[in-house]
Formats: C-alpha cells, sequence, structure tokens
C-alpha cells in the first residue's frame, strides 16, 4: 500500500483532494456507484489503467474508508469492491464535475473510448422526479436510479424489474444530453428519444 501523500495544507479542499485527487480515484468511484464489482470488471471498464496502478487505488480507497472488499458466497466465491457511506457521498461531487466538464466533451475522438452506463450521471442530471429508468443505446442497455436511491445509483443492461420509463435513443442524442447541448424533454419532442412505460416518469416525460 503506498504512503498516503498530502498538500499539507489546512484547508477542506485540500484535504479532499488528499483522498480523491489521485488520477484515476474518481472514475473508480464512478464504476461502483453502479454497485458491487468485482476487479476485473473495474478493469474492464476502465480502459488505460493499469494492473499495478487499480490494484493501488483500490487498497488507497479501502484504507481511507472510500472502499470496501468483501467476498461473495458461493456460487459466486469472488471478492468484489464497493463503496462505503463515505464514499457513495462522492455522487453529488462526480454529478458536479460533469456538469463542469460538459463543455470539455466537443467531438468524440477516434482515441476515446466509451461504455454505455458511462452516460449514467449525465442522464441522471437529466432527468427530473424518481423512478427506475431503463436506457437503450446502440453500444447497449444500462439503468438509473433517478432520485434519493440509497443503493446502486445505476447498473449494466436491463432493468432488474419493470421500470418507470424505458428511453430509446441513438448514441448522438445521448452525447448531445451529456454534453449540455440538448436538454431530455427537448430530445423528446423532438422524437429522437422514445418513451414507452406507464410510471410518473414516463407520463412526465411524454406530456414534457
Amino acid at each position: 500500500m503506498s504512503p498516503r501523500r498530502s498538500y499539507d495544507q489546512y484547508c477542506s479542499a485540500a484535504r479532499a483532494l488528499d483522498l480523491v485527487g489521485d488520477r484515476w480515484t474518481l472514475l473508480i468511484v464512478r464504476e461502483l456507484l453502479a454497485g458491487p464489482r468485482r476487479y476485473t470488471d473495474l478493469h474492464a471498464d476502465l480502459p488505460g489503467v493499469s494492473t499495478d496502478v487499480l490494484a493501488s487505488r483500490l487498497k488507497d480507497m479501502e484504507r481511507d474508508g472510500i472502499t470496501t472488499r468483501r467476498r461473495l458466497p458461493p456460487p459466486g466465491a469472488a471478492y468484489v469492491y464497493e463503496l462505503t457511506g463515505r464514499g457513495r457521498e462522492l455522487l453529488p461531487v462526480l454529478q458536479a464535475l460533469g456538469a463542469w466538464g460538459q463543455p470539455e466533451l466537443g467531438e468524440r475522438r477516434p482515441t476515446d473510448a466509451v461504455r454505455a452506463h458511462w452516460f449514467a450521471l449525465p442522464l441522471l442530471r437529466a432527468l427530473a422526479g424518481e423512478g427506475l429508468v431503463e436506457v437503450h443505446l446502440e453500444e447497449g442497455d444500462f439503468h438509473v436510479y433517478a432520485g434519493g436511491a440509497q443503493g446502486p445509483v445505476y447498473g449494466d443492461g436491463r432493468a432488474p424489474e419493470e421500470p418507470d420509463a424505458r428511453l430509446a435513443m441513438d448514441t448522438e442524442t445521448c452525447t448531445d444530453i451529456a454534453r449540455g447541448a440538448l436538454t431530455l424533454p427537448d430530445a423528446v419532442r423532438a422524437g429522437r428519444v422514445a418513451v414507452t412505460g406507464d410510471g410518473t416518469l414516463a407520463k412526465a416525460l411524454r406530456a414534457a
């Protein structure tokens, strides 16, 4: 485990950066907002991180009370990492950072990796209300828990139960929403997002 580095400044922002300011740390938090993940899953969804750096960051985060590690019961019998309550408190930090970084997205570069669930946090910011929303993109499906979820914020694949709304859109539309160039209600009105479902969220989006 690497020794903790510090800015040695009596400032809450500096203290926070002592814990989460290292490269990859907040992106690991982004992945773990989906719930418990195995090391191999994290490595697959963090293209560009080395195995040594990922292992080091996870150890540091566990030491600092941001994550925990536990063994799944049989037949899984694998170790998973998950956020602590303190780690989950970083959601609004990532939301604010994502909103601030919207203008930096621009056009996708040929070297840019993409995963469908990376659009989860921008879409979460765009949703008003509470409920489970299933999203269908060309890259894959994911679901988000809008409004006040105490557990996972999003997840890969179809929703684990009947969602309050289903959204289908192409990647260009989802990217425009993530960049702040298009609001979700405007995208629905323009026919760029198909909304199905009988939940309150679906009805609100269709009526917007």
